[in-house]
């Protein structure tokens, strides 16, 4: 069963009990709290990122992604939907665009120590090379005391097979926080993101094992800048390719803690066709398909009176069905509609045509006005009934 729904619960409050549940493993109980506080406030992007970082843990990188997109058209200035968005992009592979956000996080932020080294690890994900070492550089810089600076300074360096300069900054950020030895196998989301470099950096440990070969140029052994929390020399950066060509197994980068306790993954997406957009859009459907129905009704009766008078009550109760339900919708939908819709159709085409057939309908009633008859009369209803059969049969 899911959470009660509570009218005096925050949507902090939802989101806390969230975290709670996360941090026990239970994603899917922690998805169904983000859920009904989403229910009470639609669009809040406090609760969206949580959800995508939910959806993360849980290894569903399509469902964080769609969570992270509604929380960046919530917050666009948010650094927190920036970064939860970026990490969606990478494990959805689309590694082009993940790079363009951590890109633009890092110039975005430039004295912001969460910022300098989430991004020079984002970026360091997507792409790889001498800007994203760059950027765990100047993490440490800012925050030099942050052992989370160093551990993404680790990963960075450990990609670039810089592995003398990975193996100083990994034990710096023992020396500052030991904790960060055992951080791989956490659970939880409160600090997913050091578990996400833990592991990435355990997954290259083996390759620090490995000789550079002697033909593989190393240009630039510069020695380490001046203000270097690491005291002995090291070769400096140098140009990498970008990402491995697509039939490699991407790094490891979400949640995989298999141990106790037993991870639940939420049993199915939040912001689907079966949510709180999809229920708007159904609801809609039915206003504009029922009220057509009963103006068909109402202006097929008023022939007998006169034919003069049913065309123009037609027309009149047409427009009003049409504009009526848009601005409705408009009010009801989270963003705006065209949108909206465009993702309703990616996700349940069956209700978008619904949608639309409840639309064209009132608008025969417009045909019948110009031109008479009743073709126009009895098509505006059949396709009224067909969307509401639409509903129905989806349900």
């Amino acid at each position: 069963m899911g959470p009660d729904l509570d009218p005096e619960t925050t949507p902090e409050e939802y989101r806390q009990r969230a975290l709670l549940l996360a941090d026990l493993g239970r994603y899917d109980e922690a998805a169904g709290e983000i859920a009904a506080g989403l229910s009470a406030a639609p669009g809040e992007p406090s609760l969206l990122a949580t959800l995508a970082r939910i959806h993360l843990a849980a290894e569903q990188p399509a469902e964080a992604l769609a969570a992270a997109e509604r929380a960046v058209a919530a917050a666009p200035e948010a650094l927190s939907t920036q970064v939860v968005r970026a990490m969606a992009l990478t494990d959805s592979r689309r590694y082009a665009d993940a790079a363009r956000v951590a890109s633009d996080i890092l110039r975005r932020w430039p004295a912001d120590a969460y910022a300098q080294r989430t991004g020079a690890a984002l970026l360091s994900e997507s792409r790889n090379g001498q800007e994203a070492l760059n950027a765990a550089w100047n993490g440490v810089r800012v925050a030099p005391a942050e052992a989370e600076a160093h551990l993404v300074l680790a990963v960075v360096a450990a990609r670039l097979r810089l592995f003398d300069l990975a193996q100083r900054a990994y034990a710096e950020a023992l020396d500052l926080d030991p904790a960060i030895g055992n951080a791989q196998t956490d659970v939880g989301i409160v600090r997913f993101e050091r578990r996400r470099w833990a592991q990435a950096l355990e997954g290259l440990a083996d390759d620090a094992t490995l000789p550079v070969r002697a033909d593989e140029p190393v240009p630039g052994d510069e020695p380490v800048p001046e203000d270097s929390p690491y005291p002995n020399p090291f070769p400096r950066a140098y140009p990498a390719p970008d990402r491995p060509e697509p039939e490699q197994p991407a790094a490891r980068t979400s949640a995989s803690w298999t141990g106790d306790p037993v991870v639940s993954r939420p049993s199915g997406p939040v912001l689907d066709a079966s949510g709180e957009e999809a229920a708007t859009f159904r609801q809609g459907t039915r206003i504009a398909s029922n009220a057509t129905m009963v103006a068909g009704v109402m202006t097929a009766a008023m022939t007998l009176v006169s034919d003069g008078i049913s065309r123009a009550w037609a027309g009149l109760v047409g427009v009003l069905i049409v504009v009526g339900v848009a601005i409705w919708l408009n009010r009801k939908v989270t963003g705006p509609v065209g949108p909206a819709l465009a993702r309703l159709r990616a996700g349940d085409r069956g209700l978008a045509t619904a949608v639309y057939l409840s639309l064209a309908a009132p608008l025969l009633f417009l045909v019948y006005t110009a031109i008479g008859g009743v073709v126009p009369l009895v098509a505006g209803m059949v396709l009224a009934a067909a969307a509401g059969m639409l509903i129905l049969v989806r349900r």
